[in-house]
């Protein structure tokens, strides 16, 4: 048995802002740096200890990583970085208030950029585009050590860890989109050899 913990980064300075963030490398929020410990803390009582660890190339991702391996006293284990688990790119969007934008574009427009499955804002990623990419790095890179029963931890953004439990629940394009992964809750999924999930639980 294997087991796999999502962790969205904790809330970062834009998602408080309520901006359109992306690729844009802003760092985590007090706020943020308080739900990463209490990550930590969770996976801590849980009594979890990883093998490998994985998280984007952007800093409120592996910030929260950081914070939650030195809660758990681990932070020696194997850190992959790769951009394939960044954020979904919002292309001309980053920067910008979500809340005026919809007034600029109509909150209809806003709303199937944020929302549909393969959209995608002006020089941006729908989450289409971004499965894409997600989806192969994690079949190479992290299914593999998964395959071989340890315990693993992905610490990256709220639309590439969707794409990655679309493919673990095999959710339609259309429940995807109901999905929300909030910051800094550790999502855990006990798999077997075949990567079937067992049990599935948040701290």
């Amino acid at each position: 048995m294997a087991t796999l913990v999502l962790l969205r980064h904790g809330e970062s300075q834009w998602n408080q802002e309520n901006r359109f963030t992306g690729w844009v490398d802003v760092p985590l929020s007090a706020k943020g740096v308080t739900e990463a410990r209490r990550a930590g803390a969770a996976l801590q009582a849980a009594g979890l200890r990883f093998d490998v660890a994985y998280t984007s190339a952007l800093r409120r991702a592996q910030d929260t990583l950081t914070i939650v391996l030195e809660v758990l006293g681990q932070t020696g284990i194997p850190v992959t970085k790769d951009q394939a688990l960044n954020e979904r790119h919002y292309g001309d969007l980053q920067g910008l208030n979500k809340a005026e934008t919809a007034k600029q574009f109509g909150d209809q427009q806003v709303h199937l950029w944020r929302r549909s499955y393969d959209i995608a804002p002006p020089g941006g990623e729908s989450l289409k585009d971004t499965a894409a990419r997600t989806l192969p790095y994690f079949q190479s890179q992290v299914v593999p050590t998964l395959k071989a029963g340890q315990t693993v931890l992905v610490a990256a953004h709220g639309n590439s860890l969707r794409s990655i439990v679309m493919d673990l629940e095999h959710l339609t394009t259309e429940q995807v989109l109901e999905l929300n992964l909030a910051t800094g809750v550790p999502y855990v999924y006990d798999l077997d050899s075949k990567l079937k999930i067992l049990s599935k639980k948040t701290l």
